[in-house]
């Protein structure tokens, strides 16, 4: 059913590219209702139609207008977002047929893709979802169409290239570690009767292994300064050796809605401050409760796979439904009314901590193991031609997402699905663009003689800290040595003032030569960005030695977030980056010579934002940490050589903890400690190494100039 669905141009472009001619007029307007997580995945299955080719639509794109320009330099991928030159257009004068017509088969091809891909059917293509899958059946339906091999060995494999075969699958399957934890035990006994775990109670996936029997205090929604000075706790509040029953949410009027919020909660009803504001006051264990009567939000019981609201707690957390809630209130507080009466007194302040009788104790005990989230790679092979078909260029871009935002995204938007179409269905969709053009190129009365083949290479889990092409670099099917090129599109739908961001140009020897007239010749302004590092999965290819470009164009407000949604894509300025990355991949597959990989100059690692550099690659993955390892701290994922981290001995693994006696609590804390400082500077940095402590003098180097 949905491969006719999707072969429905018309009617697939013309509702969407509708919404993209209201929404345009202005972003800030109303949002669209945020779609809420389902209570369950639904299983859908299907057999994709034969491949076809699309004989109606004219095959070239508008040959740009002017020459493009190339300016060198490093950007901040963080923040650099060009200015969108863009006017909007009243929905009323626009004639959709004629303007896909104008914008041709590649843009029309694109927006298709990136539509679907960012459709809430998909649920945000967070590993462990359905969604995910379907993504991946997705990218391999399309991949099967372009007339793309097989890219993966029926069982992964290391080292395998085309004669050790038989590669027999589109997917490369592997488990991500650090998934939904499985409760392997979970017991809550609450006013002398045992409770029902999945009725009464759940345990949540940020819940520790312990086991409490304790008092209960009632901490109202543990809020520790919301609007106009509202607070859950007494000053000095000591919750040591007790047990807090916690309100999710926030103060609710006599409706059941927000007191703070127009639009379901505001920032103050994260779970994340909550927890840590009871963690802090020695809380002993935590009871999670609805509050009831709200309109808004989940009512019903967390699971454990919807719950991982941070790193695990060393105290054990459940959440109770409303009629255990109220038994454990009645019991240690026999004559102050119902849960909705407690509710009430809360969403008023009138009530703070209020610790229970201590002898109505309540006992929880949980007991979790780390879990695994199956997953997949998804590949393709178009075979090259002659004596270059044993060499590589690779073409990649994730197509996972975050799901419904429990990870990855702001509090504030948990629980709510993330489409993320820009981030990334739209380097998905021009990875798709790209492998039919390079077929129809290799296919062609014209085709090369010599041609080094191509991988198109679909990641999954980069969200969850490049995790897919991490394993793919360790698990290859290709020696790292064959391959000429790894082109990575991230983000990459929202084209503004025909401004690109290229990175990787000092990752091979003369790469901004052979790039330049390939750039000029795009029409577009090439940012050409020295650095082979960064947030994606280019980066790990980098790490295994492999020249690489990172196509990008630029950060938004909507990034991350439940608004990145299909009509704010640009599928005039996606066909123009999948022109420039063909063009790439044709140079630089039938070019005699293999591109050789280079470390960069060090110029770029701190992108002008201090005098100094460290010289450290922190690492985006927290399970990389060993076991007992601090939990917060600045993890080294790899240390440039002739460096200040270098010359003081800080290696690969280590933790940075503390800068001058000052805790490191991220990368963005010691980007800070960094521009306050200048070149000679000496700082005493302390270093978790396989459980110890270490300090270290670090003398600061100056950040070498931008060229």
């Amino acid at each position: 059913m949905l491969g006719s669905i999707l072969r429905s141009y018309p009617l697939a472009i013309s509702l969407a590219t509708a919404c993209c001619a209201v929404a345009s007029a202005g972003q800030d307007g109303k949002q669209d209702a945020p779609v809420a997580a389902p209570p369950q995945q639904v299983v859908i299955t299907r057999d994709a139609p034969a491949p076809h080719q699309d004989e109606t639509a004219p095959q070239t794109s508008p040959a740009p207008k002017e020459p493009g320009k190339v300016i060198e330099g490093p950007i901040n991928v963080y923040s650099w977002a060009p200015a969108d030159s863009a006017k909007a257009v009243d929905a009323k004068d626009i004639d959709l047929a004629k303007v896909f017509v104008d914008l041709g088969p590649v843009a029309t091809r694109w927006y298709q893709h990136a539509i679907t891909l960012s459709n809430p059917w998909f649920e945000g293509r967070a590993p462990g979802l359905r969604g995910n899958d379907l993504a991946a059946e997705y990218l391999e339906f399309w991949m099967k169409d372009a007339g793309l091999e097989v890219a993966f060995p029926a069982v992964g494999a290391d080292g395998v290239t085309p004669k050790d075969g038989p590669w027999k699958s589109y997917q490369q399957k592997f488990a991500l570690t650090g998934g939904a934890p499985k409760v392997e035990d979970g017991a809550l006994t609450a006013g002398g009767a045992d409770r029902e775990r999945g009725k009464d109670f759940t345990v949540l996936g940020i819940s520790g292994n312990a086991k409490v029997e304790a008092p209960v205090t009632f901490v109202g929604y543990g809020i520790k300064k919301g609007e106009a000075d509202y607070t859950s706790f007494e000053e000095g509040a000591d919750l040591t050796g007790r047990i807090a029953m916690v309100f999710r949410y926030e103060p609710l009027d006599e409706r059941g809605r927000s007191k703070w919020s127009a639009r379901r909660f505001s920032e103050f009803s994260a779970m994340t401050t909550k927890i840590d504001a009871l963690v802090e006051r020695g809380a002993a264990g935590i009871i999670l409760v609805s509050p009831p009567g709200a309109r808004d939000g989940k009512v019903a019981l967390e699971d454990v796979s919807t719950s991982r609201w941070g790193r695990p707690l060393d105290i054990p957390m459940v959440q109770v439904s409303a009629d255990v809630a109220e038994q454990i209130l009645k019991a240690g507080a026999p004559d102050q009314g119902s849960l909705l009466d407690w509710r009430k007194r809360a969403d008023a302040g009138e009530i703070k901590t209020v610790a229970l009788k201590d002898d109505a104790k309540v006992s929880i005990e949980t007991k979790l193991s780390n879990g695994g989230t199956p997953t997949q790679n998804v590949g393709g092979v178009l075979r090259g031609k002659g004596a270059l078909a044993d060499e590589w260029v690779v073409v990649g871009a994730h197509f996972d997402h975050v799901g419904y935002g429990y990870f990855g995204t702001s509090p504030q938007y948990t629980g709510q699905l993330h489409p993320g179409a820009d981030d990334n269905a739209s380097g998905t969709s021009a990875m798709l663009c790209v492998a039919q053009a390079m077929a129809e190129i290799y296919g062609g009365k014209d085709a090369p003689k010599d041609a080094r083949s191509i991988l198109f290479l679909g990641f999954t889990g980069e969200e969850s800290g490049l995790r897919g092409s991490r394993w793919y670099v360790e698990h290859p099917t290709i020696a790292g040595d064959k391959m000429s090129l790894m082109v990575n599109m991230d983000m990459v739908g929202r084209l503004r003032s025909d401004d690109l961001s290229v990175g990787g140009m000092s990752s091979a020897k003369g790469m901004i030569d052979v790039m330049r007239p390939i750039f000029e010749r795009s029409g577009l302004t090439i940012h050409a960005d020295p650095s082979g590092r960064g947030p994606s999965d280019h980066a790990s290819f980098y790490g295994a030695g492999v020249p690489v470009l990172f196509m990008y164009t630029g950060n938004h407000d909507i990034y991350h977030t439940p608004k990145d949604k299909g009509y704010t894509l640009n599928p005039e300025g996606a066909a123009k980056i999948v022109a420039l990355a063909a063009d790439i991949a044709t140079t630089v597959a039938t070019r005699p010579e293999r591109l050789e990989f280079q470390q960069d100059s060090g110029k770029t690692a701190d992108r002008g934002y201090a005098a100094v550099r460290l010289g450290v690659m922190p690492s985006m993955n927290d399970d990389d940490r060993a076991a007992g390892a601090p939990t917060k701290g600045v993890l080294v994922d790899g240390v440039s050589a002739d460096t200040s981290a270098s010359d003081a001995g800080i290696v690969k693994g280590d933790i940075l903890v503390s800068w001058n006696g000052e805790d490191l609590e991220s990368t963005g804390t010691m980007m800070t400690k960094l521009r306050a400082h200048k070149p000679g500077d000496v700082v005493k940095v302390k270093v978790w190494r396989a459980g110890k402590d270490i300090e270290l003098d670090v003398t600061l180097r100056a950040a070498k100039p931008k060229e």
